[in-house]
């Protein structure tokens, strides 16, 4: 009998992260009794519909199923938050990268998350702080 890797997005077969289950509640847009308390991971691959699936396999959540876009499944979509606490979109980080100095994007950022403003585990779909994303995003579009 084989066993089933319980990391494993059952559909695009890529390794999922580890999300709570008040990140899923919070985010899926169906009834809150299709979630079971069971352990679910957040599959970031971009082109996968899959959100969350659950680590025993009985569930699945797709991104139509999401109260908000993810910016790992459209990393391109200028629009879409990057940051769902402070409401910061890919296109105003880009836009910001090409400024001097402290980045005025990553300074809001830090200042929420110093005065406890931020909900990352309720707001955003992987679960976790942006503030790495928003770095990543920053890196790669300065001049």
């Amino acid at each position: 009998m084989s066993q089933t890797n319980l990391e494993i997005c059952p559909r695009c077969n890529m390794k999922g992260q580890s999300v709570d289950n008040a990140t899923v509640k919070s985010l899926i847009g169906v009834s809150l009794h299709r979630v079971n308390d069971i352990r679910h991971r957040f599959c970031v691959t971009s082109d996968c519909p899959v959100a969350y699936f659950a680590e025993d396999d009985s569930e699945i959540f797709y991104t139509h199923e999401l109260r908000e876009r993810i910016y790992q499944k459209e990393p391109d979509t200028e629009d879409i938050l990057v940051c769902y606490c402070f409401f910061h979109t890919l296109g105003d980080i880009k836009a910001s990268a090409d400024l001097e100095g402290e980045n005025s994007i990553i300074q809001d950022i830090k200042v929420g998350i110093q005065k406890g403003k931020c909900a990352c585990d309720w707001r955003n779909p992987q679960g976790k702080c942006c503030l790495g994303n928003v770095i990543e995003i920053v890196k790669n579009n300065t001049s």
